[in-house]
């Protein structure tokens, strides 16, 4: 399915075109106080064993993009105490099933939410559907991991977001580049990308130093907002906001 596909189709017909191929649910998530209804392949192992099956000794590419991840939720958080003024564009990137996205959108940014993966788009529109969020949000392919073509997103965001998107060096160059390209000029403009504290990542900030200034913050938290739940996995992720040092005004190509 193309990007205009994806967009136009109804929730109807886009659970039926996912039911045909997993088994899913909707899982609430909780953010803050707020519920997203997010759909989940209801077995993971199950379908990573059949991925197995089909790779034979051929590569197995997993489904990376389906898992809901620790600093996603993280990000999501983050996302909900930040404010938009009229007009204000959020964009997520490598957004799997696109949390951080839709948080930005039910807070009044006008959103895109974007991957590289046609599964992972059609999860996430169907995410905007089920949360009533299509008046504020929208999926896109985008590749920020190579700048073979350039990308052909041409416009500027007030937020850029991404939970895990620093798992593969090869791409540290291009998305330091594409964050360049596309955050917006604003003051408090700013890109927000959250890690699991234990991948660090340190090539990509060593090089996004040079074009931005990085705020770092390590948080703890639990995969529960019930306080009394002492058998909550903890997880412990790293935020690192990042905003211009310098930036040409138009230079969005």
């Amino acid at each position: 399915m193309t990007d205009h596909e994806i967009n136009e189709a109804s929730l109807h017909e886009l659970l039926d075109a996912v039911r045909a191929r997993f088994e899913v649910h909707f899982e609430p998530v909780s953010v803050d106080g707020q519920t997203f209804e997010i759909l989940q392949i209801s077995d993971m192992e199950r379908y990573v064993d059949m991925l197995a099956d089909q790779a034979g000794e051929g590569p197995l590419e997993l489904p990376f993009w389906a898992k809901l991840w620790p600093a996603s939720i993280l990000l999501a958080y983050y996302t909900k105490r930040v404010d938009p003024k009229p007009g204000d564009r959020a964009l997520e990137i490598g957004a799997g099933v696109g949390l951080a996205g839709l948080v930005a959108a039910s807070k009044g940014f006008d959103t895109l939410i974007s991957d590289i993966e046609t599964d992972s788009l059609i999860f996430s529109r169907i995410n905007i559907l089920k949360n009533n969020l299509e008046n504020m949000a929208r999926v896109v392919r985008v590749d920020f991991g190579t700048e073979k073509d350039r990308d052909t997103l041409k416009d500027r965001f007030r937020l850029i977001l991404g939970a895990e998107v620093l798992y593969i060096e090869d791409t540290y160059r291009a998305l330091t580049k594409f964050i360049g390209r596309h955050l917006d000029t604003a003051p408090d403009a700013e890109a927000i990308l959250s890690i699991n504290y234990t991948r660090r990542a340190h090539g990509f900030f060593q090089r996004a130093e040079k074009e931005f200034s990085i705020q770092q913050q390590v948080m703890g938290f639990k995969a529960s907002e019930n306080a009394e739940d002492k058998d909550a996995e903890r997880f412990l992720c790293a935020l690192y906001r990042l905003t211009p040092r310098k930036i040409s005004p138009g230079d969005a190509s």
